[in-house]
């Protein structure tokens, strides 16, 4: 029996594994760091193992020569490092939003581990909104989505088509802004009554300069705003999960 088939599937194998596993490691959700890297590790290969067999034709044959291998593997390395860090700037939007709701209440001295950004500190709110966002995302089902837009990357990227770091950068750039702009989106509550809140303060200072304004109304201040926070948390992540979607949506053509 002939086993010259071996080194191909091989090949094969390890070039799908390093698009899969670069775009696993970043995407949101599926790559937080809180999850344990063999876990990880063990996902990546079994979902390679089961893309296999659908996308072993798109995967070149071998190069006669080792640059060329050298060379398709790196390339597709980009590929997924390119792709799974621009889906994880979408959700910097939780943290523009809950550092703006933290600003605004009067909370922005409270911090806490992000388990979003590698365990570094974070605002309380910028915390708990990323942790939210996490679960939405597998509580709606939007992993199955991502795992789809792994597929649906090879459709949109193929293997032999050269990197396109230019259009890639311009990508990054309007994903950030978009970011940026659902984050204030979500906060925009907050904006309006912080400068509201702070208008009515500086109202009253001028009325009163004997009352001790910040002490009196720094507790109004958390108060009101948690209260506002609860009543408003979930249109805040009915937008951030509607953006991440679409955001999803554009991979998969």
């Amino acid at each position: 029996m002939s086993l010259d088939w071996l080194p191909a599937t091989a090949f094969t194998y390890i070039i799908l594994f390093a698009r899969i596993a670069a775009m696993l490691m970043l995407m949101p959700a599926l790559g937080e760091q809180t999850i344990p890297v063999r876990m990880r590790l063990s996902f990546a290969l079994a979902f390679t193992l089961v893309l296999f067999p659908l996308l072993g034709e798109v995967i070149p044959a071998i190069p006669l020569d080792l640059a060329g291998m050298v060379g398709l593997l790196f390339h597709e390395l980009a590929v997924g490092l390119i792709i799974g860090a621009i889906v994880r700037i979408t959700v910097m939007a939780t943290q523009v939003a809950g550092t703006i709701v933290a600003f605004q209440t009067g909370l922005s001295g409270a911090l806490a581990a992000d388990p979003t950004q590698m365990g570094q500190q974070g605002a309380v709110f910028s915390s708990f909104l990323s942790f939210l966002g996490i679960t939405l995302i597998f509580a709606t089902d939007l992993h199955h989505m991502a795992l789809a837009a792994i597929y649906d990357s090879y459709m949109v990227f193929s293997p032999t088509d050269p990197l396109m770091f230019e259009d890639a950068m311009q990508l990054a750039v309007r994903t950030v802004s978009g970011a940026f702009m659902v984050g204030v989106q979500m906060s925009a509550p907050f904006i309006v009554f912080g400068l509201v809140f702070n208008l009515g303060a500086g109202i009253l200072a001028r009325l009163m300069p004997q009352l001790q304004v910040y002490f009196i109304l720094m507790p109004a201040n958390i108060i009101l705003g948690l209260l506002l926070f609860a009543i408003l948390l979930v249109m805040m992540m009915g937008w951030y999960i509607t953006a991440f979607e679409s955001h999803l949506a554009m991979w998969r053509g």
